[in-house]
């Protein structure tokens, strides 16, 4: 069995995609250890609850406050984990980047981008995406599975990607909700890839590239 560890800072719904995976049969030997936010109202953390998974609520504020550093955030929170085995840490939506201090302890570290390779990294690239293809500048966009070895934002190295077309009717939600939906699957895929467990076919109309 391979444990997991799923950050969250929001919603939850790549966690929820994970976790529907895994209790459908289709993510075999595989579980959810543990679900991590740093946001007390997350939704993502009700999920979690709902499927009797173990949480960690670790905010970063009172460190903020008494003018810690992103390491001494890091090192509690590699100190919370420790009764938990873990095999891979899932970014799920975490809004913060790790130091060295905690991806020295766990250097298997998966995250998911909205964006290709190499295009529109941080918080808002499907809307840099849907602007870039309005001006006639790209015809696609896509989702990319990557690791993060090191405090880079959204750099790779990449697992998987997968193209999303932008349609010339697309709204800005209707984009967000293609690729949120591409990124449901192509994570379960990426996980099962990443741990060498198997992962049970689903259809997908969507184009899948390896990293």
């Amino acid at each position: 069995m391979k444990h997991l560890a799923v950050f969250i800072s929001g919603t939850g719904s790549n966690l929820q995609a994970v976790i529907d995976a895994i209790e459908s049969g289709r993510l075999r030997d595989t579980g959810i250890s543990v679900v991590v936010s740093n946001r007390k109202g997350a939704p993502g953390l009700e999920r979690a609850q709902r499927h009797g998974i173990p949480t960690i609520y670790h905010p970063h504020l009172p460190y903020r406050q008494r003018g810690l550093a992103r390491e001494d955030y890091d090192r509690d929170l590699v100190a919370l984990l420790e009764p938990f085995a873990i095999d891979l840490v899932v970014l799920a939506g975490w809004m913060r980047i790790f130091s060295l201090e905690f991806l020295h302890h766990y250097p298997r570290v998966l995250n998911i981008h909205p964006a290709l390779p190499g295009t529109f990294p941080g918080m808002h690239a499907i809307e840099e995406a849907y602007a870039a293809y309005r001006r006639g500048e790209i015809p696609e966009t896509g989702v990319m599975v990557h690791w993060a070895p090191d405090e880079a934002v959204d750099s790779g190295p990449v697992v998987m990607s997968q193209a999303v077309p932008i349609l010339a009717e697309d709204t800005l939600e209707a984009l967000e909700s293609r690729v949120h939906s591409v990124e449901h699957e192509i994570y379960v895929r990426a996980i099962a890839q990443v741990l060498g467990v198997t992962l049970e076919d689903a259809s997908s109309s969507e184009r899948e590239r390896p990293g």
